[in-house]
């Protein structure tokens, strides 16, 4: 009995041992090479429209390449073309035919109720976006100068205390939302937060800081960085202040005094 067993397995042995060398029963998979790497076509700003509406989009003042290695220009085509064109098409439908429809866009943000949160979110989202994009530009970075430069020494030390702190602020910041620097009622510099579009002109909306006039903003949002640096979010941060517009940032400091 043993010696058939015996037998068997050294039969059924050789029987697997001839088949895995056949190539012919071998399973084979065919795997297509990829494809050659398409061309990514980068469009123009200057075609990006509204629909009809009280708002549309703030033109930008430079190319989608122009911030190039800070922000590329693939996600500066998404987040303007896409995100803050929604949010422009979203406001106009918010306020068809109500008492904000005509009013300028900080007048909205002041008298909007923020129970209402397609109103919320879509005003702010624009306003936001609109105040990113003029206070950024391809020859930005450095320090800025001027009255601004001024202000901010005496109100934070020194330019390096001011851009530690506001890198600090949007570094530790959880979720989505803006960081701001901020002209307060006394018009002193602050530094303020918000989250998601919120900003500090609307009234009631929790905001760590002071409310003030924005002149600065920072989208972290991760729409706004994820292409370029994925989970890096203090690298983008970084790269941001090599394309800060100051001498924009101080125009609109100098604005929120005429005002007064």
């Amino acid at each position: 009995m043993r010696k058939y067993f015996f037998l068997a397995t050294l039969f059924l042995s050789l029987i697997l041992l001839s088949s895995c060398n056949k190539k012919e029963l071998v399973e084979v998979v065919e795997v297509p090479l990829p494809a050659a790497e398409q061309k990514i076509t980068i469009g123009n700003p200057e075609d990006v429209k509204a629909d009809d509406g009280s708002f549309q989009v703030e033109p930008l003042s430079y190319k989608y390449d122009a911030l190039s290695p800070s922000i590329s220009a693939l996600a500066l085509e998404l987040h303007y073309s896409k995100h803050y064109l929604t949010y422009t098409n979203n406001l106009n439908k918010a306020i068809k035919g109500t008492p904000l429809e005509n009013l300028p866009i900080e007048e909205v943000l002041t008298k909007l109720d923020i129970s209402n949160p397609e109103l919320r979110n879509n005003a702010g989202g624009y306003y936001n976006h609109s105040l990113f994009w003029k206070t950024m530009g391809p020859k930005g970075g450095g320090i800025p100068k001027d009255t601004l430069a001024g202000a901010i020494t005496k109100d934070f030390g020194s330019f390096e205390n001011f851009t530690t702190q506001f890198k600090n602020t949007a570094s530790k910041f959880f979720g989505s939302g803006w960081v701001w620097l901020v002209v307060d009622r006394e018009g002193k510099l602050q530094i303020t937060s918000t989250q998601n579009q919120d900003n500090p002109l609307m009234p009631l909306v929790p905001i760590v800081g002071y409310p003030g006039k924005p002149i600065l903003a920072l989208d972290i949002w991760e729409h706004s960085y994820y292409i370029d640096y994925q989970y890096k979010r203090k690298n983008y941060i970084d790269a941001f202040f090599n394309v800060i517009d100051w001498n924009k940032v101080n125009e609109n400091y100098l604005a929120t005094f005429k005002k007064k």
